[in-house]
């Protein structure tokens, strides 16, 4: 599977450094009238991120981010879901959709982990194996890493 591509982006500088995760959350409306808004606004919504590079040398001014913001080289985390066993296949393309939306389920944060995209593809990298916990209606899942497709 070739290396996940690389974005160039700013960040707040608190979040500038190496390894870091975060969610992008879009814009926000004290951005309108910046002039490097393009670049702060150039990831997709919902999904998750790692901090690879930090561009020491590049800090801008930020109407939303106390110390101002920093440009850094992000790509896309891989993220740890529940699957249905079936299509559990290691570098198949999935079309990710939640197992179950039962909110008081043992496993729901795996079913619904923070960054995926309901609907979005993604290649299945890695078996991780059974869920810590049964499926309570019975389901067969597998814990797996998927990349963004």
């Amino acid at each position: 599977m070739p290396a996940p591509k690389t974005k160039i982006t700013l960040v707040g500088s608190a979040m500038a450094r190496h390894g870091v995760e975060f969610i992008y959350e879009g814009e926000l409306s004290a951005c309108n009238a910046c002039k490097v808004r393009k670049a702060c606004n150039n990831l997709q919504k919902g999904k998750m991120y790692r901090v690879t590079v930090v561009r020491e040398s590049s800090r801008h001014e930020c109407p939303v981010h106390l110390g101002g913001v920093c440009a850094v080289e992000v790509v896309e985390s891989p993220l740890v879901a529940l699957i249905g066993a079936d299509m559990a296949i290691l570098n198949s393309t999935i079309q990710y959709s939640a197992p179950c939306n039962r909110a008081d389920c043992k496993i729901f944060e795996l079913c619904h982990p923070e960054g995926i995209v309901e609907g979005a593809r993604y290649v299945v990298t890695e078996i991780l194996g059974n869920p810590p916990d049964g499926c309570e209606r019975g389901r067969v899942l597998k814990l797996v890493e998927l990349q963004s497709q």
